[in-house]
């Protein structure tokens, strides 16, 4: 990080359809809900300070993907 200290932090979970995952058996992540909400975030002066991929086990035979999204301000 540049030095930037942040007072405030917020966690946002996005993942993978649960539908798309059973018919499909993988959707993938929504990108224009990431986007549009990142959008949104950004202009109430969010930043993102971190982020990860995972993939869960979902139910029995499928894995889900998921990003975990830390923002500052």
């Amino acid at each position: 990080m540049n030095g930037n200290r942040f007072t405030e932090y917020r966690v946002v979970y996005i993942a993978e359809g649960g539908c798309g995952t059973l018919l499909l058996g993988s959707s993938g992540l929504p990108m224009k809900k990431i986007e549009a909400e990142l959008n949104a975030l950004a202009a109430e002066g969010w930043q993102v300070v971190f982020q990860v991929l995972e993939q869960k086990r979902f139910w029995l035979f499928w894995e889900r993907e998921a990003m975990i999204v830390t923002l500052g301000r």
